[in-house]
């Protein structure tokens, strides 16, 4: 009978009677709590713009060491990859943490406030972790050391991806996780599923929020030039004005969400953020610009916008008498939590702390490469206590922001528990 049962567990390793206990797993997330922090800190300290990471790569590549790994750096420039090989036989899955800062100011007054510079669009600006990146690679690197204390006994692999450019990559510049993919970081095994966490957007008073399938909007940038006939303010019958025609523009842009696309499958959002035009009270120019942002989250919506835009803003200029030039500049597409993925490990959020279902949220996250190339599941974990602190009240990218440390250990439980679940093939409530 024991022969038997040998057998048995050798063929199907997820039925294994001793497996990794969820209560090791929180109790080596608490030992790890201190360095947790004090990574969190010096990253905090030391900020970089995407693809300039240099620093920040070097850190995170001697922590790993120190682990006893071996991780590749200079992907992607300056991403880092590592790989925790268990000692049993199984799939692979992949976390990931995105290191770049933005070109913020710091305001926190925390004692390891940022004091940093960097180079943005060819000028020197300040540089801060404002939307959360120190967290999530703290958090990431717990996780490292949570999984390599179990190493042993994973049915599997891990790869840990700390990623560059979140932000988006310098002008002219490839980046993100886009390039790493295109560099061929799962081109030898593709994860069977890829898991990510983002502090502060959207999570309200539970510790972690979970949306299943479209979870952030694609971005898009366009830009049109609106070229008219300069005249005197005083004779406008003898030009083409550029800016009452933009206007019309940009009211008409405001039909495609509200009345030209099906509000019931997605929202959408076309918006003008920056509009030029003129010199002079008096004086008519020949050409006005403006620049927009459009977020969407069903893939064939979003090439219908793009087309619409161009369309309503040719059609209204060409009523005018104007014409126009029309840029449109692709960003990140859709992050879509895989629906199936999302209900295999919701019971494991739900041991892990308190769940909250999400809706979609309009920002965008470059997350949803690895997304797109293996099931993803990316859920947002709560900055500030229960009940709230004005101290953590401020939102991500906000000169103010800060990150509630204690959450930290949520953080790493959630990516611990995440990979030794889906390994084992547990239920969360097992």
């Amino acid at each position: 009978m024991k022969n038997i049962l040998a057998a048995i567990l050798i063929m199907f390793p997820a039925l294994s009677l001793a497996g990794i206990a969820p209560a090791e797993l929180d109790g080596l997330a608490a030992d790890a709590q201190e360095q947790v922090v004090e990574w969190r800190r010096w990253l905090h300290q030391n900020p970089e713009l995407g693809n300039r990471e240099v620093n920040t790569s070097a850190y995170i590549a001697q922590a790993l060491r120190e682990m006893g790994l071996e991780p590749r750096t200079g992907i992607a420039h300056t991403g880092v990859v590592a790989v925790i090989q268990g000692g049993k036989p199984g799939p692979m899955v992949a976390l990931r943490a995105d290191i770049d800062a933005l070109p913020v100011k710091e305001q926190t007054g925390l004692p390891f406030a940022s004091q940093a510079k960097g180079e943005y669009r060819g000028q020197e600006v300040d540089v801060m972790h404002a939307c959360g990146h120190d967290a999530h690679t703290s958090m990431l690197l717990g996780a490292a050391r949570v999984l390599t204390a179990v190493q042993d006994e994973l049915q599997g692999s891990v790869m840990l991806i700390f990623q560059p450019a979140e932000e988006g990559a310098p002008a002219g510049e490839e980046g993100g996780a886009e390039l790493m993919l295109k560099e061929g970081i799962w081109d030898e095994t593709l994860p069977a599923a890829v898991f990510g966490i983002h502090v502060g957007i959207g999570a309200g008073e539970s510790r972690v929020v979970a949306t299943p399938g479209p979870a952030m909007a694609a971005s898009d940038r366009f830009e049109i030039r609106v070229k008219g006939r300069q005249t005197h303010g005083a004779m406008p019958w003898n030009g083409v004005d550029p800016i009452v025609t933009a206007a019309q523009i940009v009211l008409g842009l405001q039909t495609i969400a509200s009345r030209q696309v099906d509000v019931t499958l997605a929202p959408s959002i076309v918006s003008i953020g920056r509009i030029e035009g003129g010199v002079r009270n008096n004086v008519i120019p020949e050409a006005v610009e403006m620049e927009g942002t459009i977020r969407t989250f069903d893939p064939a919506m979003r090439e219908s916008i793009h087309e619409r835009i161009e369309q309503t803003a040719r059609h209204i200029a060409a009523a005018a008498g104007a014409e126009i030039e029309f840029e449109l500049e692709l960003g990140y597409p859709a992050l879509i939590n895989d629906p199936e993925l999302y209900e295999q490990m919701l019971p494991t959020l739900q041991r892990v702390t308190d769940v909250a279902r999400g809706k979609p949220h309009t920002t965008a996250e470059d997350f949803a490469y690895f997304a797109m190339a293996t099931p993803g599941l990316y859920v947002n974990l709560a900055n500030g206590p229960v009940g709230g602190d004005p101290r953590f009240a401020a939102p991500n990218h906000s000169p103010e922001f800060d990150m509630y440390e204690p959450n930290l250990e949520i953080g790493v439980r959630v990516f611990a528990h995440l990979v030794v679940d889906y390994l084992q093939g547990r239920t969360g409530s097992e």
